[in-house]
């Protein structure tokens, strides 16, 4: 395939072949990519084996890591080493259990403590922490998370927690006129995190295997070493500056003090480890009000942040039903405000499910029409914000209205797109960044949806030396009075900085149903863009009719309201792959006025699909057991895992 995607024939957003069979095509010698194929490169099937392989040796990731006990067998007259089969490194394929994860060492993670007999939560929490360590880019104890969790077991019933990180008790709307850049880097730009009370909240509801057993795996990492993979490299170099600038950084990621850390090299964080020993023996009350909470306090004061120790004592998870919405024939679960993401998703499916058929979202059209749907949606959610402080009542049901959403469609023209005005903006846009995503379903069908966040690449570009712990840069996803806009439109009041308010997001964590049975668990990263990236890969897979890892492999397109460009992908990946909106569909984009602009860097998705029977199992005659098929995605080099 070329590299400016020349080579693709017809739709590459949503598309189809001529023929109308949905696929991820090349028009060289070879099947599709993201088909079933006994001629993929086995070179590469190899080196993923063996890399799991070596990931179990090496971080323990045996009964032993979970207090000796027994995994749970993958079934009547079935055997575990039958129960998995793995279709490329980015995919496998299992009867009971699977985790999606952004490293494959966190996935074997995640399938290990399910092995134990753990629940999906344990899975989760175990790779979270272990995200924490390994990609301290995207995620870690410094920053928030948004977690939803569907028990099987109870009707079906979804929680959402509530993890994500709060301005502290010293925080005002103005407290960045004088220095706007202290917005997003700096001790000052860290909100309270969220994320390790979210994950002990969730363990705690939900837990199976003892709470130090699940830290284990991330404090060998921490301790120990691990490799430095290539997209951490890449975020290194990115941010190369801001490392070697903040003495926590430079001594675990520039250990020489000329150079960051490069890909195949070992990474060290002794600080992390030995507060991740404390993790594992206090549990959340570590940071929230004990030694190591102290520690961070200390230095985030000493780097000229606010965060107190009372911020911390003072933080809680919020707890409640998950948010649902209908659309296409599914239901989504997914996280309240301050999320904007399950209402943005729902919105822009019932825009879609108006039209006469979903026919033309396997054609060129339906690229016009997504786009259309997704600028509409991003004025609308900037009325959104953390409903403990706004009232979103009304904003939250005209979102998930369909009557609300024909009168969007009914603006959406498809010969042509419009200037910014046309949409309705009230309020300049949120430029939220980063994030780290990952997926859980067990043996009986429980799931989890989480996602994890330090903001930016690095958070704050502050790394706190007693502890290793990277500080978030989260207050920049707040809203300020002054700040001047290259969009010229006013910041949004809804999302104004207040103390213990929570900064509105795009995090779209979900869990999808099919006639109230699991259907699949989905989400991504990459800031503004996570929201048209779980729209396309939902659609593509579950509407369109390709396969998951097709469904995720496909090129995407984004857009950001202001300015007024359309975002497509034309990206190389790990194997060599690339992943590029064709000329075909640029082209028809182009005639109907869209400007565009490629990108090397697209969002970031984990995907699960459970394989439903037909018709769906019958409620109350227990829980449905289909096949699972997990998908990590190329475009950050992860690997799921499967038991």
């Amino acid at each position: 395939m070329a590299a400016n995607g020349e080579d693709f024939r017809g739709p590459l957003l949503l598309g189809a072949r001529d023929d109308g069979a949905a696929w991820w095509g090349r028009d060289d010698a070879g099947p599709p990519r993201g088909r079933r194929s006994s001629s993929r490169p086995w070179t590469a099937l190899a080196i993923a084996a063996a890399l799991l392989a070596l990931a179990g040796v090496v971080f323990l990731l045996s009964s032993s890591s979970y207090g000796g006990r027994p995994g749970p067998g993958p079934g009547p007259g079935a055997s575990r080493a039958a129960a998995a089969a793995r279709r490329s490194p980015q995919e496998v394929e299992s009867a009971v259990g699977a985790a999606a994860a952004d490293d494959a060492r966190c996935s074997e993670v995640a399938a290990a403590a399910l092995r134990a007999g753990g629940h999906a939560v344990d899975a989760a929490v175990a790779a979270a922490l272990c995200l924490g360590v390994v990609h301290p880019m995207s995620s870690g104890m410094g920053g928030g998370a948004f977690v939803v969790v569907r028990d099987a077991a109870a009707s079906g019933q979804a929680v959402a927690f509530d993890a994500r990180e709060a301005a502290p008790a010293a925080a005002t709307p103005d407290m960045y006129a004088a220095d706007p850049a202290a917005k997003y880097r700096g001790a000052l730009a860290a909100g309270v995190p969220g994320e390790l009370a979210g994950l002990h909240a969730a363990w705690s509801r939900y837990g199976r295997l003892p709470w130090r057993d699940l830290v284990a795996p991330a404090i060998r990492l921490a301790r120990d070493g691990y490799e430095v993979v290539p997209y951490l490299a890449r975020a290194l170099q990115e941010c190369e500056g801001d490392v070697l600038a903040d003495p926590g950084l430079r001594a675990v990621f520039a250990p020489g003090g000329r150079r960051v850390l490069a890909a195949g090299e070992t990474c060290r964080n002794p600080a992390l480890a030995a507060a991740l020993e404390r993790v594992a023996e206090e549990g959340a009350a570590a940071l929230y009000g004990g030694a190591v909470g102290e520690a961070l306090v200390r230095d985030v004061r000493a780097a000229g942040g606010v965060l107190t120790v009372d911020d911390l004592r003072g933080y809680r998870v919020e707890v409640g039903a998950a948010l649902r919405a209908d659309a296409m024939g599914f239901t989504f679960l997914g996280m309240p405000p301050p999320s904007s993401g399950t209402l943005g998703m729902a919105l822009i499916l019932n825009i879609l499910q108006g039209y006469s058929s979903l026919e033309f979202l396997k054609e060129l059209l339906g690229i016009h029409r997504v786009i259309e749907s997704i600028k509409h949606m991003l004025a609308i959610r900037m009325d959104l914000g953390d409903p403990d402080f706004v009232d979103v009542t009304s904003d939250v049901a005209e979102m998930l209205s369909t009557t609300f959403a024909d009168k969007v469609r009914q603006r959406i023209v498809d010969n042509t797109t419009f200037p910014p005005g046309y949409y309705f903006p009230k309020w300049s846009q949120l430029d939220d960044h980063g994030t780290s995503h990952l997926c859980v379903v067990d043996g009986d069908r429980n799931a989890v949806a989480m996602t994890t966040t330090v903001n930016a690449y690095f958070g704050a570009k502050v790394l706190s030396p007693s502890t290793g712990i990277v500080l978030n840069d989260e207050m920049d996803d707040f809203s300020v009075p002054a700040k001047r806009t290259p969009d010229r439109l006013p910041p949004a009041p809804a999302n104004f900085i207040a103390p213990g308010k929570r900064p509105l997001s795009s995090m779209t964590p979900l869990i999808i149903l099919k006639d109230g049975e699991l259907a699949g668990v989905l989400g991504g990263s990459g800031g503004t863009n996570i929201i048209a990236t779980v729209v396309q890969v939902f659609v593509n897979h579950f509407i369109v009719g390709m396969d998951p890892l097709a469904a995720v492999q496909h090129p995407r397109v984004y857009h950001k309201l202001i300015p007024n460009v359309v975002t497509y992908e034309n990206q190389t990946v790990g194997d060599g792959e690339v992943i590029a909106l064709g000329g075909a569909a640029r082209a028809f984009l182009e005639e109907r006025g869209h400007r565009l602009r490629s990108t090397d860097s697209g969002a970031v998705c984990q995907f699960i699909v459970h394989e439903l029977a037909e018709p769906p199992a019958a409620p109350g005659h227990g829980v449905f057991r289909g096949r699972l098929t997990a998908v990590s995605d190329p475009r950050k080099g992860g690997s799921p895992a499967g038991l």
